[in-house]
């Protein structure tokens, strides 16, 4: 793709150095020299950025079709996806043959935490997790980062670090989904709010489950039974199969509670 060559060959015709690219964008200069060398590919969120820096054309900047680069990255992501639970393996090994061809992908990268064991290897997600909160221009990218970030931190045994991870991201009262229910009507509604409705019993069901697992701490298993099982009762209101896994899961909490 050239995407060095054309950096450079811009720069050059600016007249200005590696050093005051890298400053008027907000990078290190080691990078911009990755990028002439072709050690290594620009971010593709930093194209706009460099496109507008240079007053060119992001497809002529990076000599190729930007939709398709993004195209490209979601089938890697969606073939990814389809062996997330049952293969993490080779989940991993399709997101970092992208990453090979798309290196430092912000959505590919985001994809790789999830098939990471942050309880086993805490420092790799802490690495690629501080890696993307630190760069990235996609909110939903940052804070889902933030949350990996956290859980691998209280895996290493450093509360402090995962507060302060988890306190970066900001507490939302609203979704899309919701406000899609209120604003919109047919179709568009009954789809979103049934779409919020199972995101948000299944909320309900783990936040219960929570809050079990506190009074189990405190050492109150009898209370840990009572609010286990309201969660239970709820199941059947709603008549979803889906949730027979909870079901079955708390009735295995309800006789490891009695068995103590």
């Amino acid at each position: 793709m050239n995407i060095g060559n054309k950096i450079k060959e811009l720069r050059k015709q600016r007249g200005i150095t590696q050093e005051q690219l890298a400053d008027s964008i907000g990078i290190s200069f080691q990078a911009v020299s990755k990028w002439e060398t072709n050690i290594a590919l620009p971010d593709i969120t930093l194209a706009p950025v460099l496109a507008n820096f240079f007053g060119v054309s992001m497809d002529e900047l990076f000599d190729f079709n930007l939709n398709e680069m993004e195209c490209a990255v979601e089938r890697i992501t969606a073939e990814a996806y389809q062996y997330r639970e049952s293969n993490p393996t080779e989940s991993r090994r399709i997101l970092e043959e992208g990453l090979k061809e798309y290196p430092e992908n912000d959505i590919l990268l985001n994809n790789l935490l999830y098939v990471l064991n942050y309880s086993e290897k805490p420092d790799e997600t802490i690495t690629i997790a501080s890696k993307l909160v630190g760069k990235t221009c996609h909110n939903e990218v940052k804070y889902d980062a933030l949350r990996f970030l956290a859980y691998a931190y209280k895996a290493k045994g450093d509360i402090e670090s995962a507060k302060a991870a988890i306190e970066q991201i900001p507490e939302i009262y609203f979704t899309k989904l919701t406000e899609i229910a209120f604003l919109l009507s047919g179709d568009a509604k009954r789809e979103a709010a049934e779409k919020q409705k199972w995101i948000s019993f299944e909320n309900l069901l783990q936040m219960m489950e929570k809050i079990a697992e506190h009074y189990e701490e405190s050492g109150d298993n009898a209370k840990a039974i009572e609010e286990i099982k309201r969660a239970m009762a709820l199941i059947p209101i709603l008549g979803n199969d889906c949730f027979d896994m909870y079901t079955n899961f708390f009735n295995k909490q309800i006789s490891r509670l009695k068995g103590k």
